[in-house]
């Protein structure tokens, strides 16, 4: 099989001689309801791992769940919505605000590095790393963004990500479906990403279930390759899909992760 993603073929022959499937729950502690629905999906173990939010109003819960069940939680920063824990203080708040206007005022910002805001963005990604250390008693092994804003230029261009840790790659796209300085500045970001960094092979998300031949695709090169998939389980069809006899039959047939496993470029 062969496989064209961000303008370079990708042969099986390339790979590894056994794949795996990764499917990770995003937003783990954004609210009690997110948690609940991505744990029930962990339980029935169609979901391998976890992005667990800190300082959002479920986090602390969250947390000891995740703890007390032993399953993978990386951490998940976020740049642009509202800490919702009741003890963040207002100069992280202030700090994520300055980040959030501007990466959300144009989409190409997240492309510019600001160097005025390079304290703003430092103070954010350490508070977080700091919060992900209290709450689960020990640094992150790996980390993605919410809205994948960690893939900001602020963020990848001033090495704000701990070296030697797992971090999600651009989206895996196929020719037509971005243009060619958009694929190949994702390209170069993921570049990048893998001097420091372990990552997987492949990135996609759950949705859209149509065509109806897509994850049917997707699930087939964790065959030979390391496939990521990104889920939001407190997404009604995305929890009915996780939950339901299809995915649960599709499972079996798998090489499906119990834990999240990233590569090192060359591997």
């Amino acid at each position: 099989m062969t496989f064209r993603i961000s303008g370079l073929e990708t042969e099986n022959e390339q790979g590894r001689a056994t794949g795996i499937l990764i499917i990770n729950a995003d937003d783990w502690g954004r609210n009690r309801e997110t948690t609940d629905r991505t744990f029930d999906c962990v339980c029935r173990k169609t979901v391998s791992s976890v992005s667990a939010m800190v300082f959002m109003e479920d986090s602390a819960r969250a947390s000891e769940i995740a703890l007390d069940h032993g399953f993978d939680a990386g951490l998940h920063l976020n740049f642009t919505s509202p800490f919702t824990a009741p003890d963040v203080s207002n100069e992280l708040l202030n700090h994520q605000q300055r980040v959030a206007t501007y990466l959300l005022r144009r989409r190409m910002n997240q492309a510019i590095f600001h160097p005025g805001l390079k304290n703003s963005f430092d103070y954010v990604v350490k508070a977080q790393l700091d919060g992900y250390s209290r709450l689960y008693g020990a640094a992150p092994a790996r980390l993605d963004g919410h809205h994948h804003m960690h893939l900001c230029a602020n963020v990848v261009f001033g090495a704000l990500l701990p070296a030697g840790t797992n971090v999600r790659r651009n989206f895996s796209f196929q020719p037509g479906e971005k243009g060619f300085l958009n694929r190949f500045y994702r390209r170069q970001v993921d570049h990048r990403l893998a001097r420091r960094h372990h990552v997987t092979d492949f990135f996609f998300a759950l949705t859209p279930f149509e065509p109806s031949d897509r994850l049917r695709r997707i699930f087939s090169l964790s065959r030979n390759f390391v496939v990521e998939v990104e889920t939001h389980p407190v997404e009604p069809d995305e929890y009915r899909y996780l939950t339901g006899d299809e995915f649960l039959r599709w499972a079996s047939t798998l090489p499906l992760a119990s834990h999240y496993v990233g590569r090192s470029d060359g591997d």
